[in-house]
């Protein structure tokens, strides 16, 4: 209505009737072109594990719960097991390494040495006992045979000297290099076991990522719990958005962050927040949404974000106004 059709109007009534008429045609005035209505969403963690079993609950919905807090832990006496097991073979594996990196015990060792001096004591006697046999042959005394004999002593001596002197050189070796690369590559297998095993085990159990709120608990203690399903859903201040439609007309005068006001029923003061995100795809206008009137036939998705502080004041849900710039 302009001013021309209303001053008659209004000059025609009873005074009684002059203030709730004047109110009424406020009322059907045009709206606040920065004015907005949306509503609280919130971006939901949902906390499970990858392993079934048991559940047991650690935290109740509506708990304020801190980053590194306990949430739930699963039966796992199975997978500490199978970690128990694991480090144990590890465990065994390295020694038989070490022990193939290592030479004979030093006992060993010295039991070869002695028999190398043994043998290195009786080639001597062996040798001086030729050269004698030989200067008797010089003179007659002897037979040939008699030398021959002595030589062959000497030269059995010679090699059993050699081969025992091998024997403590390959004593003081150790296993042969491919023993050793087998021994090595046992040892990395068995560690890739334990860290799978370890991995399992922590599965087993989940801690809040950050502060947050719990949502909702999908499960009650005592409940079997299949490999991947929720047992938590956490709502974190971060999580807390505002959504509303934004106007085709609008879109070329809001941008990502922006600053947003935010006002709720029953909260006197609002919240100061700034665009995150404007949908580039239109949509229909949906035949439910928190406006006084629905002018345009296309909207775009706007979400408006807020510090944690503030984030935390806000329900799902929760019907809002939003009013774009401070």
């Amino acid at each position: 209505m302009t001013d021309s059709v209303l001053k008659p109007f209004f000059s025609m009534m009873p005074a009684y009737l002059l203030v709730p008429a004047l109110l009424l045609a406020l009322s059907c005035s045009k709206p606040s072109p920065d004015l907005l209505h949306g509503y609280v969403e919130g971006e939901f963690i949902y906390l499970a594990s990858p392993l079934p079993g048991t559940v047991t609950l650690n935290v109740s919905k509506g708990a304020a719960v801190k980053k590194g807090d306990p949430l739930f832990a699963l039966e796992n006496d199975a997978e500490r097991s199978a970690r128990d097991e694991a480090g144990k073979r590890l465990v065994q594996a390295k020694a038989s390494l070490q022990d193939a990196r290592k030479g004979m015990r030093p006992t060993e060792l010295a039991s070869l040495g002695a028999q190398l001096k043994q043998a290195k004591s009786a080639l001597s006697l062996t040798e001086i006992e030729y050269g004698r046999q030989e200067r008797l042959l010089l003179s007659g005394s002897v037979s040939r045979q008699s030398l021959d004999a002595a030589r062959s002593l000497r030269d059995q001596q010679q090699q059993l000297a050699a081969r025992i002197e091998a024997d403590l050189q390959t004593a003081r070796l150790g296993a042969r290099s491919d023993q050793v690369a087998a021994a090595e590559a046992h040892v990395l297998a068995l560690e890739a076991v334990l860290t799978r095993a370890e991995w399992e085990l922590s599965q087993k159990s989940r801690k809040a990522p950050e502060n947050a709120t719990v949502y909702d608990t999908l499960y009650r203690s005592g409940e079997w719990v299949a490999g991947g399903r929720p047992v938590v859903s956490l709502l974190p201040p971060g999580g807390i958005k505002v959504r509303a439609f934004l106007p085709e007309g609008m879109t070329a005068t809001v941008h990502p962050g922006d600053p947003v006001t935010v006002s709720a029923d029953g909260i006197k003061e609002s919240f100061a927040g700034r665009v995150s995100f404007i949908s580039p795809r239109a949509e229909y206008t949906p035949p439910v949404i928190y406006s006084r009137e629905n002018r345009a036939k296309l909207v775009y998705l706007l979400e408006v974000s807020f510090p944690p502080e503030s984030a935390v004041r806000l329900n799902p849900g929760q019907p809002v106004d939003l009013r774009l710039g401070r």
